[in-house]
């Protein structure tokens, strides 16, 4: 039996939703983290639980710290952290809604939500770019070894890191360029999603390479489309052993390895930024041991 939340690793959804909550009541936070174990399968419910939670309960999680916030060459990438996170999986968007609001009646004592994402799949897994997301994601094993803890016991091995971002995408701007130029931004063909050999060294697949890390940055990535009336993007989702691997990667994005920024910044905009400690599972409920809660 997994001992993680599975839905981490299982493929995107067709539809999702991203719940983000900000704490109300410190005394109320053991009821409410009850019903959230109950309610939370690990499946079609994956729960991030935020640093200001564990603040509050005097819990310190190895290597659990919040989103830093990052300036590059003309870049700033946003720390906006949440006491919890909660992400909806599933294919029909009214039944997402109605989860959404018996979770949140739930743990509404100690929990408010403040930001819900509308997420989606975009034909086989595409960004709103159309290019293919994820092509470089672990598999199998690997995707274990990237995405989750061990060794630490009981109460921590299957936990997992999560990095969250929402990105504004600006495709008039992206799509004013031709295929070729769109192809270089993102360091792969649109026609066939092979990686150009020959792409600027600014394009967002060199940036991003992973193997090319020391140690090597591998993360499993979850990310799905938004859309809203007032923009649409990617939200950025990486799961990862420890929050080590994102950072470098994003590190190496703002050209604060080597001064040469990711093209990606040239059409796309992070607005968010938050990190979550994501629990494991025992008997099919999230194990929160660590916190207090049998």
């Amino acid at each position: 039996m997994s001992n993680y939340q599975t839905g981490i690793l299982d493929d995107v959804p067709s539809q999702s939703r991203y719940l983000f909550y900000s704490l109300q009541d410190i005394a109320s936070l053991p009821a409410a983290l009850t019903q959230l174990q109950a309610a939370a399968d690990g499946n079609n419910t994956i729960v991030g639980i935020g640093s200001s939670t564990l603040n509050a309960l005097n819990i310190e999680i190895p290597g659990m710290r919040s989103f830093p916030a990052i300036t590059g060459p003309g870049i700033d990438i946003p720390s906006t952290p949440y006491a919890l996170m909660i992400w909806l999986r599933g294919d029909d968007r009214g039944e997402l809604l109605h989860r959404t609001r018996t979770l949140s009646q739930n743990i509404s004592e100690a929990f408010q939500l403040d930001d819900v994402i509308e997420g989606f799949r975009h034909r086989e897994g595409h960004d709103l770019s159309g290019y293919e997301d994820g092509t470089e994601n672990p598999e199998g094993e690997d995707a274990i070894n990237a995405a989750f803890a061990s060794g630490l016991g009981d109460s921590l091995d299957g936990s997992s890191f999560v990095a969250v971002q929402q990105w504004v995408h600006e495709l008039d701007q992206f799509q004013s360029h031709t295929v070729e130029e769109q192809d270089h931004i993102i360091g792969r063909r649109i026609s066939d999603n092979e990686e150009i050999d020959d792409a600027p060294e600014s394009a967002h697949v060199k940036r991003t390479a992973q193997e090319d890390f020391d140690p090597e940055a591998f993360v499993v990535r979850r990310s799905m489309p938004w859309s809203a009336p007032d923009g649409e993007g990617l939200v950025f989702v990486a799961f990862g052993k420890s929050f080590d691997a994102f950072e470098a990667l994003l590190n190496r994005m703002t050209g604060n390895e080597d001064g040469i920024v990711d093209a990606l910044f040239s059409f796309t905009t992070p607005i968010t930024g938050s990190y979550f400690w994501c629990p494991p599972i025992k008997d099919k409920q999230l194990n929160l041991t660590k916190l207090g809660i049998d």
